[in-house]
């Protein structure tokens, strides 16, 4: 990095127990990944975005709201700011937060000149969030902002420390429709049925908090048990679908401790599996065409 320029990364995210319920209060246990987004600044005689390529009409008019809003209330000196990824878009992986945290990190540090702190990124990042989802339920980039594995419910997170490595595959189901779609569906399924879905919400916060103490102790078979049932309740409240169940069964094939979706779920869209070691599973579907990657979620960094 040369004198007067600025770069940051913002990562992605999985959930690995609780989607949806952070939405009602219940909590999620959520962790960073090691793909994101890029930002770079450079000094210019006006504070702008460089697009990516390959982003939908709307898709780039929200980055420019979202952009000129962080800019706004950052208020950095005069610079030209790019970003790239490596984050496959709309799959559940929080790309619009990964964007988010990358960019407010990069226009604090162009106006402080020092890295700024998780808190004051969380904050700024929230307002190019609002600009992507209107209400988000702030669990994406929080988890991006704070770089970790957390558990995260109304607005408060805490880091969630393993003693031993948690890693997970991530491997694309196919496309999925709109997260506000799906979202809609499943709200109005609740107030069509409060009670029932009440009692599922209910027992999915009991697994977030059954999967916090697991992953504090490293009992890693038992955090890819409790994942499972998480699917399990998920494709109850209609979440998941073919392309999704055959993702968790094929990942469980190959050696997963436990699998499901990650992120709204629907028709497609990203699933991961816990793996002690996942690259002989990441090879394997590699080969097969499926588009994947692991990541390192918490713990000791193992060679």
């Amino acid at each position: 990095m040369s004198e007067g320029e600025w770069s940051a990364f913002g990562p992605g995210k999985v959930i690995l127990l609780g989607e949806h319920g952070v939405v009602y209060g219940y909590p999620a246990l959520a962790a960073a990944i090691s793909r994101g987004v890029h930002a770079v600044a450079v000094p210019a005689r006006a504070t702008r975005l460089e697009r990516p390529q390959g982003l939908s009409r709307a898709q780039q008019n929200a980055l420019t709201r979202a952009f000129a809003a962080a800019s706004k209330k950052a208020k950095p000196p005069h610079v030209s700011v790019r970003i790239s990824s490596d984050l496959p878009l709309s799959m559940g992986l929080g790309s619009s937060a990964a964007v988010s945290v990358a960019v407010a990190r990069v226009l604090l540090q162009a106006r402080s000149g020092a890295p700024a702190s998780a808190e004051a990124v969380r904050s700024l990042a929230l307002v190019m969030e609002k600009e992507f989802h209107g209400t988000p339920s702030g669990v994406d980039h929080t988890t991006s902002a704070m770089s970790a594995m957390i558990r995260y419910a109304r607005g408060r997170a805490t880091e969630v420390v393993s003693p031993k490595p948690v890693k997970v595959l991530v491997a694309m189901s196919g496309a999925r429709s709109a997260t506000r779609a799906t979202v809609a569906a499943l709200k109005d399924r609740r107030a069509r049925w409060r009670p029932r879905y009440q009692r599922l919400f209910e027992q999915i916060g009991r697994l977030v908090d059954d999967g916090v103490a697991l992953v504090k102790r490293g009992d890693l078979e038992g955090l890819g048990d409790v994942m499972t049932m998480n699917q399990g309740l998920l494709a109850a409240l209609g979440l998941s679908s073919e392309p999704i169940e055959s993702m968790v069964y094929r990942l469980r094939d190959l050696g997963a401790l436990g699998a499901k979706l990650t992120g709204a779920g629907g028709d497609g869209g990203a699933v991961i599996g816990l793996f002690l070691e996942p690259e002989p599973a990441l090879v394997r579907l590699r080969r097969a065409g499926v588009e994947c990657f692991a990541s390192q979620l918490a713990g000791p960094r193992t060679l």
